[in-house]
Parts: C-alpha cells; structure tokens; sequence
C-alpha cells in the first residue's frame, strides 16, 4: 500500500477489513530478527594452504546488526543456522512491511473521523 490516495476511495468498513487481514498475515513475531547477511571467503594465514595461492576458505555466513550510528554487532553463523536466520530475516521485513500498511490505513481512519459523517 504506497499512496493513501488510494484508500480514500475504499469505504471505512473496508479500510478496517483491509487492516484486520494484515494483522492475520503477520509472521510470527518470536521468528523475526532484523539483521543483515554476508557471505565471506577468508584466508588462514597458513602460506603453505591453498588459501595463500588465492583459493580462499568459505563461503562463511555472517550476521551484522547495526545497533546505532557506528555501532555494529554480529557473528558467524553454523551453516545449519543458514536458513532459519534466513527466514527470520525475511520475516521481520514482512512484518515491518505489514505494520506500515496498517500505520496508513490508521492514519486515512484517523482522517475520516476528524470529517463529518456525511463525507464518509
């Protein structure tokens, strides 16, 4: 849902149905994690292992979280941890994806009910 100009045309029994689906759509939130994944080739520092001779070691999967202006945390991840921290990823971008849409329809309610009844 970009544009708010949009929802001025449903009806106020709409924009609320609209928003009650969203709300049913929302992934679980104890399955969300905000965060970035990078995937890392690294060497050794043995100069006898292939890694010397440019064949690096990885892919290594690391998550990043920025904390504040500056800040970062992380760490590597198990591969076997690849897909779940994959999906938690995804989930909290779906969630925050939902709640601006709801933060909209909201916003366009909010509006309606400044109006007189008549204009609804």
């Amino acid at each position: 849902m970009k544009a708010s100009s949009g929802l001025k045309r449903l009806s106020t029994l709409a924009l609320r149905q609209r928003r009650e689906g969203l709300a049913k759509r929302l992934p679980p939130v104890e399955e969300t994690l905000r965060g970035s994944l990078v995937e890392r080739y690294l060497t050794c520092g043995n100069p006898a292992c292939k890694c010397a001779r440019g064949q690096r070691h990885g892919p290594v999967w690391y998550l990043t979280v920025t904390l504040g202006p500056g800040r970062t945390t992380g760490g590597i991840l198990a591969a076997e941890q690849l897909d779940q921290v994959r999906g938690w990823i995804g989930n909290y971008h779906q969630v925050k994806e939902h709640l601006e849409a709801i933060s909209t329809i909201n916003r366009e309610l909010l509006r309606r009910a400044r109006r007189p009844a008549r204009n609804r």
